[in-house]
């Protein structure tokens, strides 16, 4: 009766590992987009009227010519921290954890009731309770 109540213990704790990852490697993406978006940023304004300014005057180019190469650099490098941003595989840790979990699942017999996961949870509460009176 003890095996499915580990089995569903097991199935649990590699869940919460998975998740564990699973939002470690949410909160790298959040924060490669959120410097991905800074640094567009910081280009947008402190790049460009110089860079703008320095293919008209210096270089001789038309207005429309020197607008349209800042824009494209600044789709460039858009995309490629855009990519960076994007970019990420589960880890092995979230993979193996999923794994386990699977494997824990698969080995719970199909009737397995709730008063059993239960069991073990009122057997402890009781033992504490009997504790409080003895103490």
């Amino acid at each position: 009766m003890l095996r499915p109540v580990r089995l569903a213990r097991i199935a649990a704790d590699a869940e919460g590992v998975r998740l564990r990852g699973l939002a470690a490697r949410v909160a790298t993406r959040a924060a490669f987009g959120v410097v991905a978006l800074v640094f567009l940023l910081a280009v947008l304004t402190f790049v460009h009227i110089a860079a703008w300014y320095a293919l008209i005057s210096i270089a001789g180019l038309s207005f429309l010519v020197s607008t349209g190469i800042v824009g494209g650099v600044d789709l460039v490098i858009a995309i490629i921290l855009g990519l960076t941003a994007r970019s990420s595989a589960p880890s092995e840790v979230e993979v193996e954890a999923l794994n386990i979990r699977r494997q824990a699942v698969q080995g719970l017999p199909s009737t397995l009731s709730v008063s059993q996961l239960m069991l073990p949870v009122l057997q402890a509460a009781a033992n504490a309770r009997q504790g409080k009176r003895l103490g």
